[in-house]
């Protein structure tokens, strides 16, 4: 088999690097290890930057995330028992959907099958070959029969554990990392959500969000340590830890009920540099991770999807290599803002085990300091709605 663009993984980038390169008529193969289901299942998070839904609506698959995601102007930061509205449209101009991730992924699988352009789902043993080349190729293995795809360009899109980022000499590659000292405990559940906007609450017993799915499924969340167990959290205890990380009159109004999906997600920073290697592209978790306080995973993996895109339209259709050239420097850019702001979101709402009186005091700053600023309530709607690209 022969196409112009592998893409290995079928998340939101791949599949959305698919779709606008099949809406360019630039041939491609999607490859994953696991099915269609599985992909389906995955809980992830679903707060949308305009130029996320944009390359939706470019890609040709808006229509429900037009009609069902939800439109915030603005977000509250809550601590000493009060919150503090951020204004997103009236700072910036902009806002942000909430729209699931899950539901990204439904939407670009049906729109994929539409245009009738190949995916191979549960196929093992996926092997990169031959990237420092001008002739890369890929193999596979699916339903025990060996299989071989020649192409020009690699896209990896297969996450931190894939396999394309694992390919490549660690001798070629830089990583950063910084792991923190907890998680996420979240619970979705179909109740109605305590606010019609979200709500970042920073307690003395640690970090909540308050965050929905739609206006009748909430998804919430709670500092835990970083070793703790899931089994440990029964729903009465999660509701009753949420309740007490929030202002009264927000604890009084949010209604519980039983979970459907309870985990522990663990928080750390990894960017990995370059992206490219030859004709191999890394793109969003595979090449980087941010702490999920400032809603930029995925909206990052649609940027390096964004700038890719447009290098390889431009190698495929004007014969250019100036775009695929600049791809590294110009998506890392924008990753390493994204990875700072992260990391302050991350730094100013959670409590860390082993912060000093002192540092706590200068948290506390921060945060007065960001509620009576209008400058400072700006810099913070600026990257939370996406900087641009």
């Amino acid at each position: 088999m022969r196409t112009q663009v592998v893409i290995i993984g079928s998340g939101p980038s791949g599949l959305l690097l698919g779709q606008l390169l099949t809406g360019a008529g630039i041939d491609n193969v999607i490859l994953d290890r696991v099915g269609k289901d599985y992909i389906l299942g995955r809980v992830r998070a679903g707060v949308l930057e305009q130029g996320t839904v944009d390359l939706m609506c470019r890609a040709g698959a808006d229509a429900r995330l037009i009609a069902e995601g939800l439109v915030h102007d603005g977000f509250s930061i809550a601590f000493e028992g009060r919150d503090h509205r951020i204004d997103l449209a009236g700072l910036t101009g902009k806002h942000v959907t909430i729209y699931g991730q899950t539901e990204i992924t439904r939407d670009l699988m049906a729109a994929r099958e539409a245009a009738d352009t190949l995916t191979l789902y549960e196929v093992e043993d996926v092997a990169l070959h031959g990237f420092d080349t001008e002739s890369p190729y890929v193999t596979y293995v699916k339903n025990g029969v060996i299989g071989r795809i020649d192409c020009d360009v690699v896209a990896g899109c297969d996450g931190f554990h894939g396999i394309s980022r694992r390919s490549v000499p660690a001798s070629a590659m830089r990583t950063f990392e910084r792991a923190y000292p907890f998680g996420w405990l979240g619970v979705l559940a179909e109740v109605a959500p305590v606010s019609d906007e979200l709500i970042y609450a920073n307690h003395e017993r640690g970090f909540a969000l308050c965050s929905m799915r739609s206006a009748t499924r909430s998804r919430y969340y709670v500092q835990v340590p970083a070793d703790e167990q899931v089994d440990a959290w029964s729903d009465d205890r999660f509701w009753d830890e949420l309740r007490s990380r929030l202002p009264r009159h927000h604890a009084e109004a949010v209604t519980t009920g039983p979970s459907f999906e309870k985990s522990i997600a663990p928080l750390r920073s990894f960017v990995a540099e370059p992206l490219r290697f030859g004709r191999l592209f890394l793109v969003g978790d595979a090449a980087h991770i941010v702490p999920p306080t400032g809603a930029k995973g995925l909206n990052l993996a649609a940027s390096d999807v964004h700038y890719l895109f447009e290098g390889l339209r431009e190698f495929f259709l004007d014969k250019s290599s100036a775009g695929i050239a600049a791809y590294s420097g110009r998506a890392l850019a924008r990753v390493w803002k994204a990875v700072r702001f992260s990391w302050w979101m991350t730094t100013l709402l959670h409590r860390f085990p082993d912060s000093t009186d002192f540092e706590h005091r200068i948290q506390e700053a921060e945060l007065d300091y960001l509620t009576h600023s209008q400058a400072a309530a700006a810099a913070l709607a600026e990257n939370y709605v996406g900087l641009p690209y």
